[in-house]
């Protein structure tokens, strides 16, 4: 009986050794890091993927973007006839299907990838229930794999280690904007009780790391970096903003005026701690300068070795878009135009037929 007992002891207790992930988010020096302390790279309007369409601010879809290290989902959604969709503004300017098909991805990328933490940020346009989110979660399968706080406001010295999520299998944290209510759906946390936000839709590259939306003391809190740049464009007549492609690997940059390093480093001198998110256009521009950037803050090596997707279209040699490496506000953003709704108050035209059917912010 004693040995029965003892033999059931030690198969748990290595069963217990066995079930500790050693590598975490790609590195084994990651997984004893609280989740607050690893800084990602995200992708500022993740479903708004296209090459040549204005409204979009990446190259490829979710599933390329996890694959080449994006670990900070960021997207829009909105009420449209009844479902949530991914859409900035209206559904009628940039559609990117529904949230659920877009999560549907992203459960066979974390199934696949057991040893990743993800991260989702969901900017609730229409301020639906968080309910209504929870419904879609479980239809995918993604409130299994969801991380639950205790409080609904988690110090940033609580929150777990990449390790412990990884064992727990409870690799999936979610943020939304507004309306999450810890009573009804634990999993979905309010995002300005946690953390802060730099300002966004930045036309002038400086980048300054200034605190801009949070909610209460932001003292030691994680935050959230908007570093995008944008210019204008005179569509239809008008002066509106859209991301700033010719400079993209100078904003992606690991160093240099305007990069995505240097506003790092502005942010640990201005308060004290790095960026634990990293929010992009197009990441894939500079050959993976912004994981590079990444890495350096979370102090484990880069490997320069692999393959980030390319620019799509490539860029031509000449021109100022080039993929060699340069080392020298997303709520409500309008996907590529880059409006965001709390900027236009309100002013909004239509164009309708005459254009072909196209839908203008200004």
């Amino acid at each position: 009986m004693r040995s029965n007992l003892l033999k059931t002891i030690v198969a748990i207790s290595s069963a217990s050794v066995a079930a500790a992930a050693t590598v975490c988010n790609g590195y084994a020096e990651l997984c004893s890091k609280p989740y607050s302390s690893v800084s990602v790279v995200g992708a500022h309007n993740s479903y708004t993927n296209s090459p040549t369409n204005l409204a979009a601010n990446q190259d490829y879809d979710v599933t390329q973007q996890l694959k080449d290290g994006i670990r900070l989902l960021q997207n829009q959604v909105h009420l449209n006839n009844g479902v949530l969709q991914l859409c900035h503004t209206s559904c009628q300017l940039y559609n990117g299907g529904t949230l659920q098909d877009y999560l549907v991805k992203v459960k066979t990328f974390m199934d696949s990838n057991p040893n990743e933490v993800l991260t989702i940020l969901l900017v609730n346009i229409d301020n639906q229930p968080a309910a209504s989110f929870d419904t879609i979660y479980k239809a995918v399968g993604l409130d299994k794999l969801s991380y639950v706080p205790t409080a609904a406001t988690i110090p940033t010295e609580s929150w777990p280690t990449l390790g412990s999520l990884i064992d727990a299998d409870t690799r999936l944290v979610t943020f939304m904007d507004n309306t999450a209510d810890f009573a009804t759906v634990p999993y979905i946390i309010d995002e300005f009780s946690n953390m802060w936000e730099t300002p966004y839709d930045d036309q002038t590259g400086n980048f300054p790391c200034t605190i801009d939306r949070f909610t209460g003391n932001t003292e030691g809190q994680m935050f959230l970096i908007n570093h995008y740049l944008y210019t204008t464009s005179n569509l239809f007549g008008g002066s509106t903003p859209v991301p700033d492609k010719a400079k993209l690997n100078i904003t992606n940059a690991v160093s240099g005026a305007g990069s995505l390093g240097e506003e790092t480093e502005t942010c640990k001198s201005a308060h004290g701690r790095y960026p634990t998110f990293l929010l992009v256009d197009f990441y894939n521009y500079g050959e993976g300068s912004v994981f590079q950037v990444a890495a350096t803050l979370n102090g484990v090596p880069y490997d320069a070795s692999k393959v980030i997707a390319p620019p799509n279209p490539p860029a031509s040699s000449s021109g100022s878009a080039s993929t060699s490496r340069v080392t020298s506000r997303p709520n409500g953003a309008l996907s590529g135009l880059a409006m965001d709704t709390s900027s236009i108050v309100g002013s909004v035209m239509v164009v309708g037929g005459a254009l072909l059917g196209s839908f203008l912010v200004i």
